[in-house]
């Protein structure tokens, strides 16, 4: 066919017969004699002509399915699912969803042509789940081995007694659906069934969950897991925060839940940030709780022989006299003797061998990022009247600030109280409130958080103090917005707490100290 412009024109054409109302008009144009004109009704012809693209199209776009109704969404599919209860309204349910992975989400859990069942979960808690053979193996390599391969059983009812029924749903929810469902309550479960099941994009999400929700609470526990599923970024990370906030982590309630071997890890730790007497106590609350887990009275002569040789990783001798002789002295772990050899090497010249570490250990050495390129003092230019000095900054990497160095008085030594403060979005995730002496140089002066604050990378923070001491200071000029400081860039913007004048180009808090 050729159009009005003379270009060649691919068609289709549709014949449409008209209706009754035309029979009349269409007779009067009938030739005459024409064997048929008497008999037939008169008929008339319209033709459609619909132009085509040269592009080929897929069939659900060329036949577009209408819109599922609410009852019949696969997102709903999926929640009746999960709770069991799975029963399809629709006898052509498959033509409510275009693509095959909505299809395959309504199958998730479902009984419609399931050729195996799982019995999942330990005796007593198990959860019978249905599944497709074809979907499971192009899922994963265990399961086409077990259902395709050489050694292949025909069994319809196969029991995990070793995964959690929540794990195995999740496992199932990303083979059929493609959606990853990951919570803190399930997901080192999942990692777990992942593993397993040989699905490695699945075990890189939740180690990715992991990461993200890593903090000093947990930390000693997914160290554990870590090594147990080897997965050594998740396990390096975890001992960036173990190392930095060694003292909340060792205080932790996960700290008691951890297996032995990573209790020894943890206690011959060389950059482990904390004080030698609450390493003992967080040795002494895991043997504690290693007893409840042996079954075994939480008496002091247990708890000395769960730790084992472990309690000689603990570096007794590095204590402060008088932690040592008002804590771990009067613990009745250590017996009489190893008590009076370590009184022995606080006080005399010649010092008895012990089988404990000696050597103190070496921590972390804190990193100074500093935000001015110069500083100055005028006489009438920066007081302290209880007002507050802030500044936001930001990293791309996680750190811990442990504290703000600050400048000083200007005009001769003097001492100050520093309130200072760390905030997200509002929150106040540090503060801590102390004195500092400033000998009358334009260094900084460290003011120390109790314990370092974790900060996340691309997320701005806010810190503050409100000094209160002898008014004339020095100042910081010449402000960077961003500083590079070892491994990590901090970058920094105004904060609207800041009622004294300090900015990005001048002011107080020249410095964060942090480790990372």
């Amino acid at each position: 066919m050729v159009d009005a412009k003379g270009r060649n024109m691919k068609c289709l054409t549709f014949f449409l017969m008209l209706p009754e109302s035309v029979k009349s008009r269409s007779s009067k144009g009938a030739k005459k004699g024409s064997p048929t004109s008497s008999k037939l009704p008169p008929v008339c012809y319209e033709i459609i002509t619909l132009k085509t693209k040269k592009k080929k199209k897929m069939a659900a776009e060329v036949f577009p399915a209408k819109k599922p109704s609410a009852t019949t969404t696969v997102q709903q599919y999926q929640q009746q699912n999960l709770n069991n209860n799975n029963t399809i309204q629709s006898s052509n349910w498959q033509g409510l969803y275009p693509t095959i992975r909505e299809r395959n989400a309504v199958m998730f859990n479902n009984e419609l042509m399931a050729d195996v069942h799982f019995v999942v979960g330990s005796p007593g808690g198990t959860q019978r789940l249905p599944g497709h053979k074809y979907v499971l193996a192009v899922g994963s390599s265990v399961f086409h081995a077990m259902f395709y391969g050489e050694l292949a059983e025909d069994q319809d009812e196969i029991r995990i007694p070793d995964v959690e029924p929540a794990a195995f749903l999740a496992l199932l929810k990303y083979i059929y659906c493609d959606e990853i469902d990951l919570s803190a309550d399930t997901v080192l479960a999942t990692l777990y069934a992942a593993k397993k099941y040989i699905v490695p994009h699945l075990a890189r999400a939740c180690v990715n969950f992991l990461e993200t929700s890593l903090s000093a609470k947990n930390a000693c526990v997914l160290l554990s897991q870590s090594c147990l599923f080897e997965e050594p970024d998740l396990t390096q990370r975890c001992w960036e925060v173990i190392d930095a906030q060694a003292e909340l982590a060792l205080r932790s309630e996960g700290f008691c839940d951890i297996d032995a071997r990573t209790l020894e890890s943890i206690l011959r730790r060389e950059t482990l940030n904390a004080k030698e007497l609450v390493v003992f106590e967080a040795a002494l609350s895991w043997a504690e709780a290693e007893c409840q887990r042996r079954e075994l009275p939480a008496s002091i002569d247990n708890k000395r022989k769960v730790l084992g040789k472990a309690v000689y990783l603990i570096r007794v001798p590095t204590m402060a006299l008088d932690d040592f002789a008002n804590g771990a002295a009067q613990s009745g772990v250590l017996t009489l003797t190893e008590t009076n050899d370590i009184f022995l090497w606080y006080t005399a010249a010649k010092k008895p061998e012990l089988q404990f570490a000696s050597e103190p250990r070496k921590g972390l050495s804190p990193q100074r990022c500093h935000r001015f390129q110069s500083c100055a003092y005028r006489s009438n230019q920066w007081r302290y009247r209880g007002r507050c000095d802030s500044i936001q900054f930001a990293v791309d990497r996680r750190a811990f600030v442990a504290g703000f160095g600050l400048y000083g008085s200007s005009c001769g030594s003097a001492e100050y109280s520093a309130k200072i403060e760390l905030k997200r979005q509002g929150a106040v995730l540090g503060q801590n409130l102390s004195k500092y002496f400033s000998d009358g140089s334009s260094n900084t002066f460290p003011v120390w958080f109790e314990y370092p604050v974790q900060v996340e990378p691309d997320t701005f923070y806010t810190a503050s103090v409100v000094l209160d001491g002898n008014e004339l200071s020095y100042f910081g000029q010449e402000g960077m917005t961003e500083v590079q400081c070892g491994k990590v860039t901090f970058q920094f913007q105004c904060s609207s707490d800041s009622t004294n004048g300090t900015g990005v180009q001048g002011g107080q808090i020249p410095e964060l100290i942090f480790y990372a």
